[in-house]
C-alpha cells in the first residue's frame, strides 16, 4: 500500500480529481499555498495499491498541464518610478508528487 501526495495547481485540481475518482482512486483534497509564488495549490492525498502507481502518475501527467503565467517581479518592489514592465513570465502548473510507503491502513 502506498500514499501519494500530489501537489497540483488549483486550475487543474477539479479535472484531475474527477479523472482519478472515475478510475477508482479515493482522493482527499487539501487547500494549500505554495512557498515560491505564494499562490493557491491543491494537495491530493491518494491511497492506492503498489501496482496502480503507474496509472496514477499517468493521470496526473495527462490532466496537470504546465503553462506560462505573468507574475509581478520583485525587482520593482519599493520603487516609486521605473520601468513599466514589472512582470516576469513564470511556468506554473504540472504536478509534484511523493510516493510514501504505508505501514498500516484501516477505516474505523
Amino acid at each position: 500500500m502506498k500514499l501519494v501526495l500530489a501537489i497540483v495547481n488549483n486550475d487543474d485540481s477539479a479535472i484531475v480529481t474527477s479523472a482519478l475518482t472515475k478510475e477508482g482512486f479515493f482522493v482527499t483534497r487539501l487547500s494549500t499555498t505554495g512557498g515560491f509564488l505564494m499562490v493557491g495549490n491543491t494537495t491530493l492525498l491518494i491511497g492506492t495499491e503498489d501496482e496502480r502507481i503507474s496509472a496514477l502518475k499517468e493521470l496526473l501527467g495527462q490532466y496537470c498541464a504546465t503553462r506560462t503565467k505573468p507574475m509581478p517581479s520583485t525587482d520593482a518592489f519599493g520603487r516609486i518610478s521605473g520601468p513599466q514592465n514589472t512582470q516576469k513570465n513564470v511556468t506554473v502548473g504540472g504536478a509534484t508528487y511523493f510516493v510514501l510507503e504505508v505501514g498500516e491502513y484501516g477505516k474505523l
